[in-house]
């Protein structure tokens, strides 16, 4: 029996209809930006799988970091206990961070730091003797696959199943450029006619949705409005942490301070599977009590894993070296270059670029839905051209590891100008 024929007997995959569904992909190997299969064909990773790794795959500075945790101490319960791995983190997050933010929560994924941070601003109001039962959330979010984390998401196909069972969440539109007051206006009366606790957001940057982007002022505003009306305010920094938008994190663009922060993905640089939840002082405090009910009753198995936490120490470092910021700045001016020369093509709506993001939306004849035709037909283009890309609807993004080649960011616009002219 081959390695496929396996798959299909014993494994269910994610966002994935196996009655229609091609046969997975065996990847056998990576290196670099590249990924081969059991075949030996090369794909060019132009999504860093999934948003997780900027530093390349098999990385040898980050692998021996692991190595050396693992024959020092591989895991610890940390409930009752505390290590120095941990502690480092910590202390290096506090020198990236915003400066409001004095506490960190660890977690296992992005999905579960979201968790944490709408259970604390539950709580937190709770703590206080204040009923507020309400998240706000943008129109089209997502912040993952958990339950509180499915309800403060929009992409409504994600959670139909489950309407009806979530925690009650007010949607505002995404001030996008030209309707902003309209969103500041929706998120006004969305604090005036509810009892929200919180409003959580992926800054500047929508990645499910196709990478819809907005600007700093905007968010900057909207904070404000919340601050004003003592509303707790979550950047969703999952995707967009560590380089993505071009400065370490997303909300280093805007003028005001959230008060969590998610953080996931290329926070272990695509190794071990960790997250973290950051906070205020006074969001802290309002569970520092003498009453043991007032404390947050929350954790996971593998809470501050010392491996993973050896693992985020060398990304941060990797993502700290004069060499991969200017891989972030050489990356960002090479899309500028390709939106420049694409935007104006005549299959094209529009083109955007933030950091090492970019995305082109693609003319469609009808209205495309997210794992839609055109979005197949061209998934499978880039595929049989070894090209990593995953298509949401008629929108293309490139999301690539900082250390992707000139030769390869080539090969990849290419490959999109291809497609492009296919559909």
């Amino acid at each position: 029996m081959t390695l496929s024929e396996k798959d299909s007997q014993y494994l269910w995959h994610p966002y994935t209809q196996h009655k229609t569904s091609q046969t997975p992909i065996v990847i056998s190997r990576g290196e670099g930006a590249l990924l081969w299969d059991e075949n030996n064909k090369v794909y060019i990773d132009a999504i860093a799988s999934w948003w997780v790794n900027p530093f390349g795959h098999s990385n040898k500075f980050i692998a021996d970091s692991i190595y050396k945790q693992l024959t020092t101490l591989e895991h610890v319960l940390f409930g009752g206990f505390t290590h120095e791995p941990a502690i480092k983190v910590a202390e290096k997050l506090m020198e990236i961070l915003p400066k409001n933010q004095e506490k960190i929560f660890f977690s296992d994924n992005g999905s579960t730091a979201v968790e944490v941070a709408i259970k604390v601003a539950l709580q937190y109001f709770f703590n206080k003797n204040e009923k507020r039962t309400k998240i706000i959330a943008f129109e089209n979010a997502f912040h993952g696959d958990t339950f509180a984390a499915m309800a403060a998401s929009g992409i409504s196909f994600y959670t139909q199943a489950f309407q009806g069972m979530f925690i009650d969440v007010v949607r505002i539109p995404v001030p996008v450029k030209g309707k902003e007051q309209i969103s500041f206006d929706a998120l006004k009366n969305a604090i005036q006619n509810h009892n929200c606790a919180g409003f959580i957001f992926e800054p500047l940057v929508q990645g499910a949705a196709g990478m819809v982007m907005y600007e700093p002022e905007a968010l900057a505003k909207l904070i404000r409005i919340c601050k004003e009306n003592q509303v707790l305010t979550i950047a969703d920094e999952v995707m967009t942490g560590f380089g993505k938008t071009g400065k370490t994190f997303a909300m280093d663009y805007v003028s005001e301070e959230a008060d969590m922060i998610c953080l996931s993905k290329a926070l272990t640089g695509g190794t071990i599977p960790m997250a973290i939840t950051t906070f205020t002082k006074d969001i802290f405090d309002a569970f520092f009590d003498d009453d043991i009910n007032k404390a947050l009753f929350h954790g996971h198995t593998f809470t501050a894993n010392p491996t993973g936490c050896a693992a985020a120490l060398a990304s941060i470092d990797l993502l700290q070296t004069s060499e991969m910021q200017q891989n972030i700045k050489r990356i960002n001016a090479s899309h500028l270059d390709f939106q420049k020369k694409i935007e104006n093509h005549s299959k094209v709506i529009t083109a955007r670029t933030l950091g090492v993001i970019f995305a082109v939306e693609i003319k469609s004849d009808s209205e495309e839905s997210y794992y839609g035709s055109m979005r197949t037909k061209l998934y499978n283009f880039f595929i049989e051209n070894g090209v990593i890309l995953r298509p949401v609807g008629n929108i293309v993004y490139i999301l690539p590891p900082y250390i992707i080649t000139d030769d390869q960011l080539q090969e990849v616009y290419k490959t999109i100008e291809e497609a492009i002219e296919m559909v």
